[in-house]
């Protein structure tokens, strides 16, 4: 069976509060995509940490004098410096304009996967559910990632199985960097229900000789490809719809997907 990505359109700006599985619900049927077992459904970062709420108020930042040295030190923002340091757990590399951390959830990124870029800076941005008669003013706002991008991405796959009564699987994804190469690429920060390792040892090869070494990270490797599909920029489509993953679905965490210190040569 063909591996299939379609991106949904139609999905609305997501605003904290917002219930991501209605939301995907409604753009299946507004996509005319009729939902099978083992469907998978791959969302951006962004939206889950705009529905949870994770924008922050630079304004309501007091920066550490840590956070100022390391901005002077990087030339960015002390304000936003500081989120990093609370976000991370230890600070690995810096450079101008960044700084490489192992994150609190436990994967190497740069600044802790904070980011201005697609976050509304109106004061009513995330509050659409709470009534208000308050001018609309400009205010500068980051975008931290998921507290628990796991977890997340169980709810939201208990809730659409709930409702939809299909097997499915969450992938939550975001863009990093590699240590090797040039370029960001999709990898997964949440998995639910779909393998995010898969052991391909002792698997005959085309020869018969059996695999020795080889495993293979399957969610980066589909979240690489819906990343594709999603874009960068502007283009409005977080979310992707996935059929035929090669793999069979299963209980997964990101822990399978991340090299554990004693083994990271790049440290």
């Amino acid at each position: 069976m063909p591996l299939i990505l379609t991106p949904l359109l139609h999905i609305p700006l997501i605003r904290h509060g917002d219930n991501l599985a209605d939301i995907v619900l409604n753009s299946l049927q507004e996509n005319n995509i009729e939902l099978h077992d083992n469907d998978i459904f791959v969302l951006a970062q962004k939206i889950v940490s705009k529905a949870e709420g994770r924008t922050v108020n630079l304004a309501t930042v007091t920066p550490s004098p840590r956070a100022i040295e390391l901005a002077k030190q990087t030339e960015k923002d002390p304000r936003v410096v500081e989120l990093i340091l609370q976000e991370s757990n230890e600070v690995l590399r810096t450079r101008v304009g960044a700084i490489i951390v192992e994150h609190k959830l436990g994967f190497v990124c740069a600044n802790a996967g904070i980011d201005h870029s697609n976050v509304d800076n109106r004061s009513d941005d995330f509050s659409r559910h709470t009534p208000t008669t308050e001018v609309v003013t400009t205010e500068e706002r980051v975008l931290l990632l998921p507290a628990d991008p796991d977890r997340s991405a169980e709810t939201m796959r208990s809730d659409i199985q709930s409702k939809s009564g299909k097997r499915v699987g969450i992938l939550i994804i975001d863009s990093h960097g590699r240590a090797w190469r040039n370029g960001t690429v999709g990898v997964a920060i949440g998995v639910a229900g779909i393998p995010g390792l898969e052991d391909l040892r002792g698997r005959p090869d085309l020869f018969g000789f059996n695999l020795q070494v080889t495993t293979v990270g399957v969610a980066d490797e589909l979240a690489a490809a819906a990343s594709l599909m999603m874009g960068q920029a502007a283009e409005g489509t977080p979310v992707v719809h996935a059929r035929g993953f090669p793999y069979p679905l299963r209980e997964a965490s990101l822990k399978e997907l991340i090299r554990p210190k004693e083994q990271d040569l790049f440290r």
